[in-house]
């Protein structure tokens, strides 16, 4: 989301700058009066800030500061993020600082900060607020909050990331080329490899995080491969469940820095790491979208160890500068986020990767296992509640996790050869691991992130670093 939401930080910086200016003439203006008001005239007051002239909305604002609840703070807070004047902006962090005590200007991450750790119960009329705010910059975006619908996350903790719907456009049933058309790769791109019964295919990063889905057909199979730039997970899901298809695309919003998606039938929103609704008319239905392997490997690395693979072309339909590290360069090259997170745990770096596992008979027992310690130790027996598993790193930082149903590998190459205790000999596949005597341990799917994505969606992970 890095372009749009660069462009939004210098339009808010220069409001920000221009309101500096004004801060005099609104300190020293006599004081607005207003009446006491009830619960209901709250409401209309806050619903008041979005439309009509600049006095209107600064009468609004003074209602709203005479008749101040707490739980007005992010609802409060979002406004200003999109007031369409400085004075409006000014004035909404004047009641802000006034009312809660806490002087943090014009830095958004910190007033949210703040604001999750007061857990405040939103009054009913908040996810209407959000949805009337938001339709300005895309009508799609109103049918996100609108009051009926269900939710599983706190809406506090829904940010908009800077574009519309679909304003970072996925890349559906794009064109695949074979593995020595494909001039314009070297060997250490990083790219995400997949094979579906079969069909073996590479998406390259440095397309992806231009789009961070593509939408196909692949090995007969409808799947969704979701990047998450900002929290660096690329998980690959069926779009099919119990006989449904959910076409899905990019939401334009956040949770916990973590993408959101949307469904087009009913505009759910949707947890990428979770790959589950989390607002809209689908959270209480218990749908959860199917797993499939993906692993993070170099160009040569998977080419070598498929020659027959395909992989995305540059003819994607769209003009981007795809070159290898361009798209969000100063994002990934430091651990400071863009849009903070209510949950962090300081083992780790933010950015630091880790493999992270959650299987849907083993849900309640997240594993996540750091990207460092993998490479130092790249075979490991590990549980992921009663299920045993072998992780298997190469030379190029792949993370392969398969069933190991108790057998316990001594040895493997570093490439497709193992070797257990009792001494019989493994292939490694993509789609599980074979010995000689044709038995077969199944690939789980496993993906990697950025350690505080994956722990704001899995606080209660077990972490191995």
């Amino acid at each position: 989301m890095e372009r749009t939401s660069r462009s939004w930080v210098s339009r808010f910086s220069a409001f920000a700058a221009i309101a500096i200016v004004a801060v005099s003439s609104i300190e020293d203006s006599p004081a607005r009066e207003a009446e006491p008001l009830g619960e209901a005239a709250v409401k209309a007051a806050l619903l008041a800030l979005l439309d009509g002239g600049i006095d209107e909305r600064l009468r609004a604002l003074d209602q709203l500061d005479l008749n101040w609840r707490n739980h007005l703070t992010p609802a409060l807070v979002e406004y200003i993020s999109l007031a369409p004047s400085p004075e409006l902006q000014l004035r909404g962090i004047e009641i802000l600082t006034n009312r809660t005590g806490q002087d943090f200007g014009y830095d958004l991450n910190a007033w949210f900060a703040w604001i999750w750790q007061q857990k405040f119960e939103h009054p009913p009329y908040y996810a209407e607020f959000k949805s009337r705010l938001y339709r300005f910059i895309d009508p799609r975006f109103a049918d996100y909050f609108s009051p009926e619908r269900a939710t599983a996350i706190r809406l506090d903790e829904v940010r908009w990331g800077g574009v519309r719907q679909d304003g970072i456009p996925p890349l559906r049933r794009p064109t695949m080329i074979p593995a020595q058309a494909a001039d314009y790769l070297d060997d250490d791109n990083i790219v995400f490899g997949l094979e579906v019964n079969g069909d073996v295919r590479a998406y390259p990063k440095r397309i992806l995080a231009w789009h961070e889905m593509f939408v196909d057909t692949v090995g007969g199979v409808a799947v969704a491969g979701v990047y998450c730039t900002l929290c660096g997970s690329m998980i690959l899901y069926e779009t099919e469940v119990d006989g449904v298809q959910h076409e899905l695309g990019t939401s334009g919003f956040l949770f916990r820095s973590n993408k959101l998606m949307y469904d087009k039938d009913t505009q759910s929103l949707w947890n990428t790491l979770w790959g589950a609704p989390s607002v809209g008319p689908l959270v209480d239905q218990d749908i959860r979208l199917p797993r499939r392997s993906v692993v993070t490997t170099t160009w040569g690395d998977w080419q070598k160890r498929h020659p027959e693979t395909t992989v995305l072309s540059l003819d994607t339909g769209h003009r981007r500068d795809y070159g290898e590290g361009v798209a969000y360069q100063d994002y990934f090259s430091t651990d400071e986020l863009m849009f903070n997170s209510s949950l962090v745990d300081n083992r780790l770096a933010n950015k630091a990767e880790v493999l992270g596992l959650v299987f849907a008979d083993q849900d309640a027992a997240p594993l996540a296992i750091s990207a460092d310690y993998a490479m130092a130790n790249p075979l490991i027996h590990e549980n992921v509640g009663d299920r045993n598993i072998v992780v298997l790193t190469d030379g190029s930082g792949a993370m392969r996790v398969y069933d190991s149903a108790r057998v316990r590998f001594s040895a493997w190459d570093g490439e497709d050869r193992l070797q257990d205790s009792a001494g019989n000999a493994w292939s490694l596949r993509e789609d599980g691991l074979t010995n000689d005597n044709g038995k077969r341990l199944a690939r789980l799917p496993s993906h990697s992130a950025f350690w505080f994505g994956w722990y704001g969606a899995y606080p209660k992970t077990r972490l191995i670093h």
